[in-house]
C-alpha cells in the first residue's frame, strides 16, 4: 500500500512538514544537505529496525528541538501508522497502528520498506555484518515474524556472553536455558535466509537482466544442526573468546557476478552498484509475488552515477509499482522517469515542483 500522506514532526531537519505523495515515483531534488535523505529515512522507520542510517533514536530528534520526533503516515485503506520518540525517553521508540499502542516489529504486517543508499555501494567489499543485515531486511520483507526472532536470538546471546565473562560463577541451568532459546530462534533465522536466498535466486535468474547485470547468491556460514548441543560443547572456547563462536550470526551472503563469474567484490564500484541494484529489483518482484503488494523503494542518489541508458533501464524497472521515493540534486536526472510526485526540498521545507 502507497503513503498517501507523510507528517514528519521534530524529526532531523523538520519543525514540522507534511507531504502528499501519489501513487507510483516520488522524486525529491535539491541541493546537498537540504535534507532529501532525512524524508526517505523517515519512510523507513515505518518498518521494524532503526532505518536506512541504523543510528541511535535519540540523535533523530531536531536538534534545537523541544526533545522527541513524530513520523505518521496514511496509507492506502485508510491505514495510519505513526512511530517516534518521548522527550521523556528518547532512546525508547513508540509505535501506534490505527491510534493504538503496538509493537514495532506490527509494522512489517502492514509495510515492507527496502532501501539503497550511496553507503551501501561497497556493501559487497565490507565486513559480513553489513551483508547480514542488509540479507535480514530482505527476509523481513517476505516474512514479518523474522524481526522477533532475530531480536530474541540476539537478547539470549548477550546474556549467554554477558554469563561466561565470569564461567566459575555461571549457573549451568540458566546457561542451558539461554542455549534452548538461541537454538530455537537461531533456526528459525538460518531457515528464513536460507528460503529467502532460495527463492531470490530464482527470481534474479527469472528477472533477466533487464539493464542490470544478474548475479549468483549463496548463504554462507554457519548451517549446523544442533545449535544447543554446539553452543554448550563451545562454552570455554566462547568464554575464552568473549562470544558464541558459531551460529547464525557468524552468516554471510556470497554474491557472484554471474557474467564474469567473479565475486561481487572485485567489480568495479559502477559494477557493484548494478549488482545491488538488480538484486533489490528481483528481491521487490519477490516481494510483491509473496505478499501480494509491492514494497516501498527508497533510492537514495540513485541517478547520479548511472549513465543515461541505465537509467532509463531503470525507469522502466521501476514503472508499475507501488511507490518508489527517489532522491537526487538535479531534476534532469529524472526527466525519463514520466508521470511523478516531483517535490523540491530546501530550507526545512518540501513544496511541489
Amino acid at each position: 500500500m502507497p503513503i498517501t500522506r507523510l507528517t514528519l514532526t521534530d524529526f532531523r531537519s523538520y519543525r514540522e512538514t507534511a507531504i502528499g505523495p501519489g501513487a507510483g515515483f516520488v522524486i525529491l531534488t535539491g541541493d546537498n544537505g537540504a535534507g532529501k535523505t532525512n524524508i526517505l529515512e523517515a519512510v523507513s522507520l515505518l518498518a521494524p529496525g532503526r532505518g536506512l542510517r541504523g543510528t541511535a533514536l535519540g540523535e533523530m530528534a531536531r536538534s534545537d528541538g523541544p526533545g522527541g520526533f513524530s513520523i505518521s503516515a496514511q496509507l492506502a485503506g485508510e491505514v495510519a501508522l505513526g512511530t517516534g520518540t518521548l522527550a521523556t525517553a528518547p532512546e525508547r521508540r513508540q509505535v501506534r497502528i490505527n491510534g493504538a499502542a503496538a509493537s514495532v516489529n506490527a509494522l512489517a504486517e502492514w509495510l515492507a520498506v527496502l532501501w539503497l543508499t550511496p553507503a551501501m555501494d561497497r556493501l559487497f567489499a565490507g565486513g559480513a555484518g553489513d551483508r547480514r543485515r542488509f540479507l535480514d531486511r530482505l527476509v523481513l520483507a517476505i516474512e514479518p515474524g523474522h524481526a522477533s526472532h532475530a531480536a530474541r536470538y540476539e537478547a539470549a546471546m548477550r546474556a549467554r556472553n554477558k554469563l561466561l565473562a565470569d564461567p566459575d560463577h555461571a549457573d549451568p541451568a540458566w546457561l542451558a536455558a539461554l542455549e534452548a532459546g538461541m537454538a530455537e530462534h537461531g533456526d528459525a533465522l538460518g531457515h528464513g535466509r536460507a528460503r529467502t536466498v532460495g527463492a531470490l535466486a530464482g527470481a534474479i535468474e527469472a528477472s533477466g537482466d533487464g539493464g542490470f547485470p544478474r548475479s549468483l547468491i549463496a548463504l554462507e556460514g554457519w548451517s549446523g544442526d544442533d545449535l544447543a548441543g554446539r553452543l554448550r560443547a563451545n562454552r570455554g572456547r566462547d568464554s575464552a573468546a568473549g562470544r558464541a563462536v558459531e551460529g547464525p550470526h557468524r552468516q554471510d551472503l556470497a554474491v557472484t557476478h554471474l557474467a564474469k563469474r567473479q565475486p561481487a567484490a572485485r567489480a568495479s564500484t559502477g559494477e557493484q552498484k548494478a549488482l545491488l541494484l538488480g538484486l533489490i529489483l528481483a528481491h521487490a518482484d519477490l516481494v510483491a509475488e509473496r505478499r501480494g503488494k509491492h514494497p516501498i523503494l527508497l533510492l537514495d542518489e540513485v541517478a547520479a552515477h548511472l549513465d543515461p541508458g541505465r537509467r532509463e533501464a531503470l525507469f522502466g524497472r521501476l514503472h508499475g509499482r507501488a511507490q518508489v521515493w527517489m532522491t537526487g540534486t538535479e531534476a534532469a536526472l529524472f526527466e525519463a522517469a514520466g508521470e511523478a510526485t516531483r517535490l523540491h526540498v530546501g530550507d526545512g521545507k518540501v513544496t511541489p515542483v
